[in-house]
C-alpha cells in the first residue's frame, strides 16, 4: 500500500476525526484521500486517526489509509504523529467530553503539535475583531439577540438586519428582518429554508419576535446590521478567502473565490443555491476594471490583518481559516464569517496549494519545539 517510503526527516501527520460504528470513521473521505495522496507525493507519512485510537502513551496506534483506488480504507498500525490535523467533523462531536479531553491532551503533549483546536463562535469572532482599531472598522454593527428590545434598538439605525445563529454552519438558520415604514405590514422576516425563502410579514414587532422565537428554538443568535452588497445582475455576491500558514509559519492567502447568491437566497452559500464565480469578473461588473483591480488588491491585506487578530485574540494556535468578506456598493470590505475548519475550495489552483500548505506548515511546526 505504501508505494513511497516517507522521508524520516519529515513529521508523521495524523488527520484527527471521530469513530463511526458503521463506517470506521466520520468526515469527508474525498478530502482525506486528497490530503493523504498529496502527503505521499511530498514524501510524508499521513493517515486518518480517530479520537478513540489516538493513544498518546503508545508508540504505535491504529490508523486508516485508503486502498490504491481509494474505495476501501484499511486499518493499519502507525507510528504516533508529531502533527495532528484537526478535522473533527462538527460542533456536537467537538463538545463531547472524550473529544475535548483528547484535544486538551494533544495541546499539552510535549512532542505533538495540534492547531485549530476549536470551531469558532460568531459572537466571539466579532468581539475579538472589535478589540483592534485596524480590524474593528471592517465589522458590521453586531449585538447578541437577547430580546425584542435588541431589535428595536438596532432598527432605529438600520432598516435591514441579519439574524444569525452563533454556532451556525453553511448559512443554516439565518434570517433577514426588514422594516418598511410605508407598508401596511411594515415588518418582513425572510427565513432561509433549504434553497428557498419564506417571507413572513407582520404589523407589529411582537408578532415578528414570536415567529423568530419559533424559528431559533434554543439556539443563541446574534443580530447584525445588513450591509448592502455590491451585486452582479441584481444578485449580491461576497468573497471567500482561504488563509493558511506557510512553510515559514506565517499567514498567507492561499486563494480568493467569489460566491454569488442564489436567485431567491438571502446568503451566498452554495448549498443554499449560491454559485462559485471568478472574483475579478464579479467586481468588474459593478466597479469597472480599474476600480475592481484596486479592491481585489486590498483583499489579501485586510484578510491577513483579520486572521492575525483572530489568532491573537483567541489565544490558540491556528494554521488555517476560510473567511467571508463582503464588498459594499462603495467598494468597502466587511467581515462576515470565519471558519476554523474550512470546507474545500473547488477552484483547482486554490485546492492544490491548500493541500500542499498543510504539509509545509506541518514541516515548520516539527522543526520547532513546543
Amino acid at each position: 500500500m505504501n508505494s513511497r517510503i516517507p522521508d524520516l526527516g519529515k513529521p508523521v501527520i495524523a488527520i484527527l476525526t471521530t469513530s463511526d460504528r458503521l463506517r470506521q470513521f466520520r468526515g469527508n473521505r474525498e478530502n482525506f484521500r486528497d490530503i493523504i495522496r498529496t502527503g505521499k507525493e511530498m514524501g510524508y507519512l499521513v493517515y486518518v486517526v480517530t479520537v478513540r485510537d489516538l493513544k498518546l502513551d503508545e508508540p504505535v496506534i491504529n490508523g486508516y489509509v485508503p486502498s490504491s483506488n481509494g474505495r476501501i480504507w484499511y486499518s493499519t498500525p502507525m507510528p504516533l504523529p508529531q502533527v495532528v490535523y484537526n478535522r473533527i467533523p462538527n460542533r456536537e462531536e467537538e463538545e463531547r467530553a472524550s473529544v475535548a479531553r483528547k484535544i486538551a491532551e494533544c495541546l499539552e503533549h510535549p512532542e505533538i503539535h495540534l492547531y485549530n483546536p476549536n470551531f469558532f463562535n460568531k459572537w466571539n469572532l466579532f468581539e475579538w475583531l472589535k478589540e483592534s482599531r485596524a480590524t474593528s472598522k471592517h465589522v458590521p454593527k453586531t449585538r447578541r439577540l437577547r430580546s425584542a428590545s435588541t431589535l428595536v434598538a438596532m432598527l432605529k439605525n438600520h432598516d435591514s438586519l441579519y439574524l444569525k445563529p452563533e454556532n451556525g454552519k453553511a448559512g443554516k438558520g439565518i434570517m433577514r428582518l426588514k422594516y418598511r415604514l410605508d407598508a401596511s405590514l411594515p415588518y418582513r422576516l425572510q427565513i432561509q429554508s433549504g434553497k428557498k425563502n419564506v417571507t413572513y410579514k407582520a404589523a407589529s414587532l411582537d408578532r415578528v419576535w414570536a415567529r423568530i422565537g419559533k424559528e431559533r428554538g434554543a439556539s443563541r443568535y446574534i443580530v447584525q446590521q445588513a450591509i448592502e452588497l455590491a451585486a452582479h445582475h441584481g444578485r449580491p455576491f461576497d468573497l471567500r478567502v482561504l488563509l493558511q500558514k506557510n512553510g515559514k509559519g506565517a499567514w498567507a492567502v492561499t486563494g480568493i473565490g467569489a460566491r454569488l447568491a442564489g436567485a431567491r437566497s438571502i446568503t451566498t452559500h452554495v448549498p443554499r443555491g449560491g454559485s462559485i464565480e471568478e472574483p475579478a469578473s464579479m467586481l468588474e461588473g459593478t466597479f469597472g476594471a480599474e476600480r475592481a483591480a484596486a479592491i481585489l488588491k486590498s483583499v489579501p491585506m485586510t484578510a491577513l490583518l483579520i486572521a492575525r487578530q483572530i489568532e491573537r485574540a483567541s489565544g490558540t494556535m491556528l494554521g488555517e481559516m476560510s473567511m467571508d468578506l463582503g464588498v459594499d456598493e462603495e467598494g468597502g470590505l466587511w467581515f462576515f464569517e470565519a471558519n476554523s475548519r474550512p470546507m474545500k475550495f473547488d477552484e483547482p489552483a486554490i485546492r492544490k496549494l491548500s493541500l500542499e500548505r498543510i504539509f509545509q506548515f506541518s514541516q515548520h511546526l516539527s522543526r520547532h519545539r513546543k
